[in-house]
């Protein structure tokens, strides 16, 4: 029986005093004030102090102005909160922070949370459906001041370039408008299409006169390409004459 109180008794202890340890350490984290992770808010305070004004009361542009303003100040360090928040687990988990510094993290977490929820509430006050929108043209603005900026830094960068490296002159690029001409210019011709060469017309061959007696030469025929009967009679060589029956007879009685 005793051997079975002990076990039962050390457990009890043990997890007794773990609930006693960690209640008295919520205690002491809660009213413990963390270094805040962000410096004040200017901008929203100063919307708060305008909203305040009654004599003479801000006019809207200014409020609406003043929110946007502090819109992009919330914009920049909610971007900052997700760069940071990574590196900081990470060294929290080797152990290189202490719990100060991330808990510092998670209680600007909750309260950009809340910002960003007040400061849609006011957009939509003012116009309605503006606040799913007010922190788009914020990061639109932010982004314009950046680029203001560095256009603005270019002259002090080049000149401490030629203070540290010497002033080298700048190659100058001249582009040269072509010379307007007083007359106009012609048109270009059109290409001519060539044609194909003509063929000479056949001549026609004269007709052949016919002599004194009404007879034709007999090669005006073959050029008119038509031959006469009396032509093709001459022409044609007649066949040799057969042998009579007389002189048959006298050959057979000399053969005798």
């Amino acid at each position: 029986m005793a051997s079975v109180l002990i076990p039962v008794l050390y457990v009890f202890i043990v997890f007794g005093s773990l609930l006693v340890f960690s209640y008295f350490y919520r205690r002491r984290n809660a009213r413990k004030v963390y270094e805040p992770y962000f410096p004040p808010h200017h901008e929203r305070d100063v919307y708060f102090s305008l909203m305040q004004m009654s004599d003479p009361p801000a006019s809207e542009n200014l409020l609406k102005a003043a929110l946007v303003r502090r819109a992009m100040t919330d914009v920049t360090r909610i971007i900052r909160l997700r760069e940071d928040k990574p590196a900081l687990q990470n060294l929290l988990q080797k152990g290189s922070i202490g719990d100060d510094l991330w808990n510092s993290l998670l209680a600007a977490e909750k309260e950009m949370e809340a910002e960003i929820l007040e400061v849609a509430a006011e957009a939509n006050a003012y116009v309605e459906g503006w606040g799913s929108v007010i922190f788009q043209t914020a990061t639109e603005m932010m982004h314009n001041e950046k680029m203001r900026a560095l256009v603005e830094q270019i002259p002090s960068i080049r000149a401490e370039a030629e203070r540290k490296y010497g002033r080298a002159a700048l190659p100058k690029l001249s582009v040269e408008a072509p010379p307007a001409s007083s007359t106009a210019q012609p048109t270009p011709a059109a290409p001519s299409v060539p044609t194909a060469p003509s063929t000479p017309a056949r001549s026609e061959t004269p007709s052949t006169t016919k002599s004194s007696n009404g007879l034709a030469p007999p090669n005006a025929g073959a050029e008119n390409g038509t031959i006469s009967d009396s032509d093709r009679s001459v022409s044609t060589p007649s066949s040799p004459r057969s042998p009579s029956k007389s002189s048959s007879s006298k050959k057979s009685k000399k053969r005798k």
